[in-house]
Order: structure tokens, then sequence, then C-alpha cells
């Protein structure tokens, strides 16, 4: 039986004694090098294994070792020490009687785990000695930032550009772990984390979904949809019907988003006439508002309408200014 090279990689965003049955397997029955100390060479020392590290040319000393041995394992570094599984690849299809190269995953990276990284890179960007710019933003400067990217994820949405709209949310994700690690640095008694960003978001997704994680039955769209409605308004003790509405978005939006509250409950208050009003400016609100208020009995979306209209004319200077 040919002398067998086992490169063991691992997920280096999980614990590091946390491997699998075969890969523990390996390490006890075999000779076991590595390039450097690490966590995962101290778990296996600690259940019993030997571990040698290798100062200089791994290849030979794998090589040696699974000749004395028949069998030898590699714990690959936190990068999978990709260079050395290729020396390793080469040198045995010049060779092939030396050895044979098994990849053995003794852990795999749990759906997520990229989160991981992401918020170690800005903990380590908005910390002294990283982005002087970073670490120089508030919450408050910050602001103009999260509408923008939001609106280019839209922009990604509309255009059917899954790929935009991949790396758009990734510029929105940036957004949710600088304002996470932004309020880490807060008073104490006001500073939050992103675990608790995290925490709190799936304590909702829970609480919310009763016909998903507890013994509600599952109804129609419109059924789940009343159920979220009735629990969101247990958890938050509102006034009105209104209050939660974000105030800050685009006029016409904010106008149909208030519109169907109110239809919601019931409320039929109409607005403003607009050959009521006194001054333009309030006259042409009100016109705008029963415009929205139309829109909205037809089943239309104005914003959308707009924006639609808007960028047809856009289309059409451009056209004019190349004829």
């Amino acid at each position: 039986m040919p002398a067998r090279i086992v490169l063991l990689v691992t997920s280096p965003r999980l614990p590091a004694g946390l491997l699998t049955a075969a890969a523990w397997d390996a390490v006890r029955r075999h000779p076991v090098l590595a390039g450097a100390e690490s966590e995962l060479t101290t778990a296996v020392r600690a259940a019993g294994a030997e571990v040698t590290v290798v100062d200089g040319r791994a290849t030979q000393a794998l090589l040696d070792a699974a000749a004395a041995h028949g069998a030898v394992v590699w714990l690959a570094g936190p990068a999978g020490d990709e260079s050395l599984a290729r020396e390793l690849g080469l040198r045995l299809a010049r060779e092939p009687g030396l050895a044979e190269l098994e990849l053995m995953y003794g852990s795999w990276d749990p759906p997520g785990a990229r989160l991981l990284d992401a918020v170690a890179v800005m903990d380590r960007l908005a910390s002294p000695g990283g982005d002087p710019w970073k670490r120089a933003q508030t919450h408050r400067s910050l602001a103009g930032f999260l509408i923008e990217e939001c609106y280019e994820a839209y922009d990604a949405i509309n255009a059917g550009d899954t790929d935009a709209l991949r790396e758009e949310l990734g510029d929105v994700l940036l957004q949710v772990v600088l304002h996470a690690r932004l309020a880490e640095e807060l008073p104490e008694g006001e500073r939050w984390t992103v675990d608790d960003v995290a925490g709190g978001l799936v304590d909702k997704m829970v609480r919310r979904n009763p016909h998903v994680f507890a013994d509600t039955e599952a109804g129609t769209l419109e059924e789940i949809e009343a159920n979220w409605e009735r629990i969101k308004r247990a958890e938050k003790a509102r006034d009105s019907v209104l209050d939660g509405i974000a105030l800050s978005q685009p006029a016409l939006a904010l106008a149909a988003k208030i519109l169907e509250r109110a239809g919601r409950v019931g409320l039929a208050v109409p607005p403003p006439l607009a050959e009521s009003q006194v001054d333009p400016e309030a006259r042409l609100g009100a016109s705008l508002l029963a415009t929205v208020a139309a829109a909205r009995e037809a089943g239309l979306d104005p914003e959308a309408a707009l924006r639609r209209a808007t960028l047809a004319y856009a289309t059409a200077i451009r056209t004019a200014e190349h004829p």
C-alpha cells in the first residue's frame, strides 16, 4: 500500500478542537506535522497526539515522514496552505510512487462564517492604529452614506443586476458593521455591539413568525401578515397608527405610507383641498397629496411611477444632447 500524506484543512472560524471523528482518528494514528504553532496544534496535543513543527521545507519533511511511517498528517494553516498543496501535487505528479496525497476536511465554515471576518476586519479598521477616517465618524456623519448605499442596492434590484446587488448589499453591510463598531465606543449604559443587533433581529424573527417557530397554524399570506401586525402592535406601545413610519423617506413614498396606514384601520380623513390653500407651495403640496391618494386607490405606486417618468425624461434629455 503506498504511503499517504493527509492535508488536514480546518475552519479558522470554529473552535480549534472541533474536528470530525475521521480527523481525530487520523491525528491519533499517524505522525502530525505543522508549519507553525497554533490553537489547533495546542488542541491536538491536548488530545494526546504529538505534533512536530517543521522549520524549512515542509514538502521533503512530509515525504520522509510518509516513507518512514506509512502515513503522515499535515495541519494546514488558517489560509489552507495552498502553496504547499500545489508543490506537493507537482512533486507527486512527477514521482507518483512516492506517496498519495489526500485532502481531508476536519471542519467546515458554517453558513455566515464570512460575517465574522467582516466584523473582525471592521474592528481592526476602527481600532487605534486602523483607518483614521472610520475612527473619526459618528452615527450622524454616516447617515447619508447609509441612505446612499440603500439607494444603490435599490437601483441594482430595478436593473435586475444580481451581481451588482450582491456588491451593493456588501456596502450596506459595511454600514451596519461600522455603526455597530462605533456604538461600542458610546458611554457606559448606551453602548451596544453587532451581536446585540443580530440578537435583536433573531429574537424578532422568531417572535413574529409563530407559524414557523411555534404551534400557530400557517394560513394564507393575508392571515400571516395580519398576525405579524398583531404581534408588532403588542410589542410596541404606540399612540397612533402612524407611529413607526420613517419620516425621512421621499415625500411621495411618505404620503403613500401614511395613506396606507390610515386605510388599514379604516380612517377616512380627506386630504386638504388644493383650492383652499393660501400660498402656492401649500396648494402644490395638497394637489400632489391628492394625486398620491388617487394612485393608491388605483393600486399604483406613486414613487415608482414618478421615478419611471423621470428616468424616461432623462433618457430624452440624453438623446437631445447627442442627436
